[in-house]
C-alpha cells in the first residue's frame, strides 16, 4: 500500500470511529454520581453504587429516557474533598451531565455541590445531613432529613429509652460538629445531661485514649456517630475495654455499623434516616436481593435509587437535558413522587418535606425495633 493511500485511509478510519462515538453518545442520556468507592466509606459507597445500577436497569427496562438509553456516569471520590471536586468537574465539563448526585460525607458534599451550583449543574443530595445543605443554592435539591430534624428525633428517642447522663462521641468535621451541637441542645431541652462530649480526629489507628476519657464520666449510655472503618475501630476497642456493658446508641445506625463485625455490633440501638417505605419499597428490596444476593447494607441506597428515578422522570418531563429545564421539571415531578423511601415532595427551597426516620436495632443485621 502506498504512503499516500495509507494517509487517506487512516484519517477516514479515525473520522468513522469518531462519528460512531458521537452517534453512540447521542443515543444515550446520562447523569452523574460521585460516590465513595474507595477509602473509609467504601462499603457504603459500593452499596449505593449497586442501587444506582439497579435504578438504571429499571429505567431502561421501562423504555429509557426520551426514547434513548439511560446511564449514570459514576466517579469515585476516594472519600476525599479534592478528589470529589475533580470528579464533579469532570462530570460537568467533560461528560456535560445535567444532574450529579452524591457524595456521602457532608465535608465532601458541600464543596463539591457548591462547585456544581456555581456551574449551573443540578445537584441532588442523597446522604449528607449537615444543615448547610439547605444553603447550597437554587440548583441543589435534597432528599434526606438534615441534622436539625435528625438531632431532635435521636434526642427524643434516647430520652425515651431512659438515658439521662450520656457521653457523646462524634467525628471532628462538619457533620460531627453539627450532630454534637444539635443533639446536646435537644437532649438538654428534655432534661438530659451530656457528661462528656468527644470529637475525635478521623483516620486514627486507635481511639483507646479517647474512649477511656469518655468513660471516666461514668455515663449511663454512650451516644455516638461514626463512619465505616473508623466506626469499626471505635466499636472493637469499646468492646475490648468493656465499655459495651453500658448501652451504645448510634445516630445513623447503618452508617455507624457498616464495617463492624456482627458479634460486636449486636445489641446496639440507634436511629436512621428512614429507609424503604410501603409496597414500592418492598419491591425495591426484593429486586436488590435478587440482583445482588443480599439486602442493602445501609439506608442510603434507597435515596440514591430515588434520585436516579426522579432524575429520569424529570428529563422525560422536560423533554430536554438542559440543566435549567431539568431543574424546573424536578420541581414538577417532585410533588408526591412515589419513591422507595416514601412519597417525595419538595418545599420552595427544594428540601424534602417530612423526610422519614426510623428507630432501629442491630440483631445480626439492622432491623426495626
Amino acid at each position: 500500500m502506498s504512503l499516500k493511500l495509507r494517509k487517506l485511509i487512516v484519517p477516514a478510519a479515525l473520522a468513522l470511529a469518531f462519528a460512531s462515538h458521537v452517534h453512540a453518545a447521542d443515543d444515550t442520556v446520562r447523569m452523574g454520581a460521585v460516590l465513595s468507592l474507595t477509602g473509609a466509606n467504601a462499603t457504603v459507597g459500593e452499596d449505593v453504587r449497586r442501587a444506582v445500577a439497579l435504578a438504571v436497569e429499571k429505567v431502561n427496562a421501562q423504555g429509557g429516557v426520551m426514547g434513548k438509553k439511560f446511564d449514570v456516569v459514576v466517579e469515585d471520590s476516594g472519600g476525599n474533598p479534592t478528589t470529589a471536586l475533580n470528579a464533579a468537574r469532570k462530570l460537568a465539563t467533560v461528560d456535560k451531565v445535567p444532574v450529579v448526585i452524591g457524595e456521602y460525607s457532608s465535608g465532601i458534599t458541600l464543596p463539591m455541590a457548591q462547585y456544581l451550583v456555581k456551574e449551573g449543574v443540578t445537584h441532588i443530595n442523597i446522604a449528607s445531613t449537615s444543615v448547610k445543605v439547605k444553603d447550597l443554592g437554587t440548583t441543589s435539591f435534597n432528599l434526606i432529613g438534615l441534622e436539625n430534624l435528625g438531632n431532635k428525633f435521636s434526642a427524643k428517642d434516647a430520652w425515651d429509652l431512659g438515658y439521662r447522663n450520656i457521653a457523646l462521641i462524634a467525628p471532628n468535621n462538619a457533620y460531627g460538629q453539627g450532630v454534637a451541637h444539635g443533639f446536646r441542645e435537644e437532649f438538654e431541652k428534655l432534661g438530659g445531661k451530656v457528661a462528656t462530649e468527644l470529637l475525635y480526629t478521623a483516620g486514627q489507628s486507635t481511639y483507646r485514649r479517647e474512649l477511656q476519657q469518655a468513660s471516666r464520666s461514668n455515663p449511663d449510655a454512650f451516644i455516638y456517630t461514626a463512619y465505616g472503618q473508623e466506626s469499626a475501630v471505635l466499636n472493637r476497642e469499646a468492646f475490648e475495654l468493656g465499655l459495651r456493658q453500658k448501652p451504645w446508641y448510634a445516630i445513623l445506625l447503618s452508617m455507624s455499623l457498616s464495617d463492624t463485625p456482627a458479634n460486636i455490633a449486636n445489641g446496639q440501638l440507634g436511629m436512621e434516616v428512614g429507609s424503604v417505605q410501603g409496597a414500592v419499597g418492598k419491591q425495591y428490596i426484593d429486586a436488590f436481593q435478587a440482583k445482588y444476593g443480599q439486602a442493602p447494607k445501609t439506608s442510603y441506597t434507597g435515596y440514591a435509587y430515588d434520585a436516579v428515578m426522579l432524575t429520569a422522570a424529570a428529563i422525560n418531563n422536560a423533554k430536554s437535558t438542559q440543566p435549567a429545564a431539568v431543574q424546573a421539571a424536578l420541581k414538577n415531578v417532585g410533588n408526591n413522587f412515589a419513591g422507595v423511601t416514601g412519597p417525595i415532595s419538595f418545599d420552595a427551597d427544594r428540601q424534602r418535606i417530612d423526610p422519614p426516620y426510623a428507630k432501629l436495632k442491630y440483631d445480626g443485621k439492622v432491623v426495626p425495633r
